[in-house]
């Protein structure tokens, strides 16, 4: 088969989310609009303007991970283990049967082992030197969710990491899929992190872009009229990519989909030259997944809720599909916008969609008429064949993936 012709389907999925630990959870509390934004609690927030993050709640490391692994992993690291581990499940796939070489891990992240990070930096500068772990060597480092997903399951082909803020878990998915095009069966892919600590946290708000408002169904509410930033959060999904025929091959038992298209663009610092690029992105993935504009069934919405940044992604989606043409919708709403990880949720959430013909909603949020989308506030049944997921990062990044539905027997 040429590369070009390789076909990147997704055959497992999991999710580590606010609202729900594990697909099943997740799709449910999504689709119940359940959101899982509250007061921090991984931290006393009295001191900070932004009081609000997503936490993944329940999560008790210990019943998921052995002890040796405790300690030199930060809670991202954790928390993308088990959902490598709920993706695998999913997928039927047991590495252990598989050629090691044929298996490979691509992942985005944003920051990094950040509260790993800060406790050593906090034993160091309290306790000395001799009290920071060696551990800190790698447990910060942006690429040691797949250093760590690959060893625990001894995937020793085609891996590395992606940083580009939000859209880093498309471009990580998008490079899975050319990895899978050049010959390598499987790749585990998305992307987890989990800054919810007091040096994650000055570090977002450096952005200017957090809400600061304290309650939870107000805070996050893109393309409203009363939108004033996003709420942050910890989380995301672990999707398994893999070439159709070898998935055959190993018997998998359900295709969610396939990653049909994808493009990238980056918006030029202000007043030099054209505007930002998000809509070219979108055009550049329709072009490559061989797609119109009118088979599009239902996009994910980027979603920044802040008013600039929510009126160039309506502009884009506007000037594409047309006013009030295409459903957008927005689950993030539930979950907070959570670094490399909120756009693998998004996908993830796209696929579900597909195979239950549902659009999740977009909580809280009274659309403004004046952004010209067909906003998606309520549970809608739909026959999805082709969703558009949109994610972009901070300083420019635009990213667009196009998810298509499979015929699987």
């Amino acid at each position: 088969m040429s590369p070009r012709s390789a076909q990147a389907v997704v055959t497992g999925i999991g999710v580590v989310a606010p609202n729900g630990f594990g697909a099943r959870e997740y799709w449910r509390a999504v689709c119940a609009r359940e959101s899982g934004i509250g007061r921090i609690t991984r931290f006393d927030p009295e001191r900070y303007p932004a009081r609000l993050a997503g936490e993944v709640k329940g999560f008790v490391v210990e019943e998921h991970l052995p002890s040796r692994l405790i300690p030199q992993t930060d809670r991202m690291t954790q928390l993308a283990l088990v959902g490598a581990e709920h993706a695998l499940a999913d997928a039927g796939v047991d590495p252990r049967d598989a050629d090691e070489f044929g298996m490979g891990v691509m992942t985005a992240s944003t920051c990094g082992g950040f509260e790993f990070g800060e406790g050593q930096l906090r034993n160091l500068w309290s306790k000395g030197g001799q009290y920071v772990s060696a551990y800190q060597s790698f447990a910060w480092f942006y690429a040691v969710n797949t250093g760590q997903i690959s060893i625990r399951h001894g995937m020793r082909g085609p891996s590395g990491v992606v940083v580009s803020d939000h859209a880093g878990g498309l471009d990580a998915l998008a490079h899975a899929r050319r990895l899978i095009r050049k010959g390598t069966d499987l790749i585990v892919s998305g992307g987890v992190d989990a800054a919810v600590c007091p040096w994650g946290w000055v570090a977002q708000l450096t952005t200017g872009m957090l809400s600061t408002e304290e309650r939870p169904d107000r805070a996050y509410l893109p393309f409203d009229a009363a939108a004033r930033g996003y709420v942050p959060g910890e989380g995301g999904a672990l999707l398994i990519v893999e070439d159709a025929e070898a998935a055959r091959r190993r018997g998998a038992r359900r295709v969610y989909g396939e990653i049909g298209g994808y493009g990238a663009t980056f918006d030029p610092r202000p007043g030099r030259g054209r505007g930002p690029t998000l809509r070219t992105a979108i055009e550049i993935a329709l072009d490559d997944a061989g797609l119109s504009p009118e088979e599009i069934d239902v996009v994910f919405a980027d979603a920044a809720a802040v008013p600039e940044l929510d009126r160039v992604e309506a502009a884009a989606i506007t000037e594409v599909f047309g006013r009030r043409a295409v459903p957008v919708t927005a689950p993030k709403t539930m979950t907070g916008r959570l670094g490399s990880g909120t756009a693998p949720l998004d996908v993830a959430t796209a696929l579900l969609a597909m195979r239950e013909g549902l659009i999740p909603p977009t909580a809280n949020v009274t659309p403004d008429p004046g952004y010209g989308l067909d906003l998606v506030t309520e549970p809608r049944p739909a026959s999805l064949d082709a969703a558009l997921v949109l994610a972009r990062g901070h300083g420019g990044f635009n990213s667009a993936l196009v998810l298509r539905s499979v015929e699987w027997d």
